[in-house]
């Protein structure tokens, strides 16, 4: 259902890797915001700049979001499928379900759905581990009791 983002790629929302002011390193400080090493200069890449707006404004929509920070708006929805944002409570805005079409408000898959999607994916590794297991059994076959295999010849 789901790919895994490739996370050795460096342009993961738009992540400084040189400072705007000296061109130094930029280190990554937590929350999507960036430090560089020699001149001490802020940055933050797309999370972070999303975050921080959202934090001052509570219930803006996507668009809004999207028009004051410069991210767009298919990253925005990357990020609250990806669980990384969630949409307030009592926001008249949601995101539906990909199985059931049920609102949420963050991830791909509301709670009902992710339950069942999980035990099916528990239950196909089970299977798979089992069927690798096969002929490796502990019990004996029927009608040997307790007979050798193999019989030396003197």
């Amino acid at each position: 259902m789901s790919t895994l983002k490739d996370f050795t790629n460096a342009d993961v929302y738009n992540r400084p890797i040189t400072c705007k002011q000296c061109g130094g390193v930029m280190v990554f400080k937590g929350v999507g915001e960036y430090q560089c090493e020699d001149c001490g200069y802020l940055d933050y890449d797309d999370y972070g700049k999303v975050r921080n707006y959202i934090e001052r404004h509570v219930g803006a929509t996507s668009a809004q979001v999207s028009e004051a920070t410069g991210v767009k708006q298919k990253t925005i929805r990357t990020m609250l499928k990806e669980s990384r944002l969630e949409i307030a409570n009592g926001s008249k805005a949601f995101i539906t379900c990909e199985l059931c079409g049920a609102s949420i408000r963050s991830g791909r898959l509301c709670s009902k759905c992710e339950i069942n999607y999980n035990r099916n994916v528990e239950e196909i590794t089970r299977m798979r581990h089992n069927k690798s297991l096969m002929g490796y059994s502990m019990e004996r076959p029927a009608g040997e009791d307790g007979a050798k295999r193999f019989v030396r010849d003197n």
